[in-house]
Formats: C-alpha cells, structure tokens, sequence
C-alpha cells in the first residue's frame, strides 16, 4: 500500500501508542479524584499542557483539551459569539474554511450574527487589503484557517493578527494542518484562539486542543463539572492526552528534517505530473504551501474514478477533505479558487508523510498516467454519455 492521504489522517506513531497503553490498564485513576491514582493521571494532564504551550510561546493555562479540531472551532466561534454579541455580531472568515468554520458560521447567522466571506485569489491567498476594508464597527471576530486542508495553500497569518490585533479583534486560526507540521508562534502572529488535531501529526484520534489566549474573556462549552478550569466539563481523555503530547514532543523533533523530506518529494511529484500528463494543474499556491501537499485537477477527468482506480492498485489518496467524502458538489476551496466545476471535480488530492518514498513516487506517477490515459481514451473512443454509464 501507497499511503498518500495524511492531511485526513497519520498513522499512530508506535511510540505514541506505547506511552498510552498504562493509561488505560494501570493508570487508569480518573484525573478528578485526590487518590494518588487519579492525580497521577492529574499530573499527566498538567505536563502535556506545559509541552503544547513551549510549542507555542503560550501559557500552559491557555491550552483546553478537547475531541479535536471539529469541537475546537465550533467553541472558538461559538464562544466568542456569545460573549461578545453585547459588543458585536459580525465575523470576517474567509469562503475555503473547513466546513467546522463554515457550517459553525452559517449556524450562528441563524441567530442573528452578520458573516463576511472573503473571496481568495487563484493560489487560495486571502487578500489583507480586503480583509482591512470588511472590518465594521461591530466586528468581533476574524477566523481564518493557517492552511488550506484541500490545497494547502498557507495564509498570511502573521499579518492578519497584526491586523486584527490594531483594530482590538480576536483572532482564530484553524490551525489543524499546521501545527506539529511547522513552527507556530501565537505571540509573534497575535494569535488569540487556535484549534488543532492530534491524530494530524501521528497522534491518536479524538483528542484535540483549543488555545485561548488570556484577550479572550469566552465562557464554558460544555457545562458540567470543573474540569479544562470549568470551560470543558467531562472526565478528561488522559490516555488521548498522553499520546497527543507525546505526538508534539516527536513531531517537533524530527520537524526540520521531515519537512525536507516531504517539500522534495512534494515538488518531484508535482513536477512529474505536470510535465508528464497532459492537462493537469497544480492547485494552490506553488511555495506557500503546506510540505506534503500535492493537489492537481485534471482536465476531462472525474477525480472519484481516478481515486477508484488508484485504489485498486493500493494506492490511498483524496479529492479533497475527508469530512466531504461522498459529496457530489465539486470542492467549494476550488471553486472559490475560480475553478468551473467541470475541471474541480476532477481534482486529486495526495498528501505525502515522512514513510513516502521517491520510488513510491514514481510508482504514483506511472499508474497516473496509465489511468488517465485509459479514461480519456475510453471517453474519445464512446463518447462522454456513454462512458459515464460504464
């Protein structure tokens, strides 16, 4: 298997699931209790905070667990809404979120908030100036994603906390591709919420974490006990968390090295493609971009068949975000990147891991070009209507 499908998900590191293990057979103690078996578990929580926020330039007190990105955004936006609707009801994002910002804006404009979508250029890159122009008296929040998790374009993050930070807004980033991939800073970026996933850097599934910087005057998400400083209640992952934290502790180890790896191998694949299989476009823009990420649409082309067809010879990649498998609308990212829908829905994302190899490369290349070439060639042989009934 060719595994090129890790901006959905990485493989669990083995040590990452080793340092877990005790915590679900023998320190299992709930983290809440005063025995020396629940503060054990206690202890665990306090330490991995203090390892994401060294990570960070944080605070440990400004790092909340939760079940991942998803729930990050949704009480990032949530929260900010609610406490600041006295102040104001409008939101700048931008139209290639994730569907965790988006879905979270569109419900909120049910009850009452005032939502900008600023448009992107043609490599994904939100416009600062637009951005400056969009902000109103009443704006409360700019929420605008690290990174693109289709084409990996990377925003102007820094700027636009520096921004936001001038005109005494709060800042979210979704940060879920990022963090653990490349350095983050929330001080130097003005970053006053940030939403990132575990199992996005080799960590377990379903934990997460929110950064709420101390500008931030947001209330309770989930209303219970006294855990996450009475803002989250429920008995605390600790098994979830011990192999997060364990995930950050490897994932800024070998970064600078991974990253290498990753942006060759990157810009072998993309070159190859390009230059070797008519039609193809590269998505996104073409430095600024996440190391792993390789998005290209291909002209007369379904992306679903190619990603069939790629599965069969055992090779895993995406047409664009896991949370929209199965859709049947092209991508909203590529639309918004001006794409007409005939050429976005013919787009495959392949997001490389530091396991990726050149020679794999090559195979990925080999078999994209047999693929598509058999398609179109069936296409000009039948006709479009009826090669799409086969």
């Amino acid at each position: 298997m060719i595994y090129l499908d890790n901006a959905a998900t990485t493989r669990t590191a083995p040590e990452v699931v080793e340092a877990m293990l005790p915590y679900f057979t023998e320190y299992y103690g709930n983290a809440g209790s005063i025995y020396r078996l629940g503060t054990r578990s206690k202890k665990a929580i306090i330490q991995a905070k203090e390892t994401i926020a060294e990570t960070l330039n944080a605070q440990p007190n400004e790092i909340y667990f939760t079940a991942g990105g998803s729930e990050s955004d949704n009480w990032a936006l949530k929260a900010v809404y609610e406490a600041y609707a006295d102040r104001g009801r409008h939101i700048i994002t931008s139209r290639i979120e994730h569907h965790a910002v988006l879905n979270t804006c569109e419900y909120l404009e049910k009850l009452g908030a005032s939502v900008t979508y600023l448009d992107v250029d043609e490599n994904g890159i939100v416009d600062v100036e637009q951005l400056t122009k969009a902000i109103r008296p009443d704006t409360i929040l700019i929420s605008i994603m690290y990174a693109n998790n289709e084409i990996g374009t990377i925003q102007p993050v820094k700027e636009i906390g520096e921004i936001a930070d001038r005109h005494g807004i709060l800042f979210h980033t979704d940060a879920v591709q990022v963090y653990g991939q490349l350095p983050v800073d929330v001080k130097e970026c003005h970053i006053d919420l940030l939403s990132a996933s575990g199992h996005k850097f080799n960590g377990p599934k379903g934990v997460g974490f929110l950064y709420i910087g101390k500008k931030a005057k947001i209330r309770s998400f989930i209303h219970g006990g006294q855990q996450e400083r009475g803002r989250r209640a429920g008995t605390e992952n600790v098994a979830g968390i011990v192999g997060m934290e364990t995930a950050v502790k490897r994932a800024y180890r070998i970064m600078e090295e991974k990253t290498a790896k990753e942006t060759e191998l990157r810009d072998y694949l993309t070159d190859r493609i390009i230059q070797e299989i008519p039609g193809a476009r590269l998505n996104g823009h073409p430095v600024k971009r996440l190391p792993g990420n390789v998005n290209i649409s291909f002209e007369s082309i379904e992306g679903e068949t190619v990603l069939i067809m790629l599965d069969m010879k055992g090779i895993c990649a995406s047409g664009g975000s896991a949370c929209t498998t199965g859709a049947l609308d092209p991508s909203h990212v590529l639309l918004a990147l001006g794409q007409p829908p005939e050429l976005a829905r013919g787009a495959l994302r392949m997001t490389l891991g530091e396991e990726n190899t050149k020679e794999e490369m090559d195979i990925v290349v080999q078999e994209l070009k047999r693929i598509i070439g058999s398609i179109r060639q069936h296409r000009s042989g039948y006709g479009d209507s009826e090669a799409c009934g086969v």
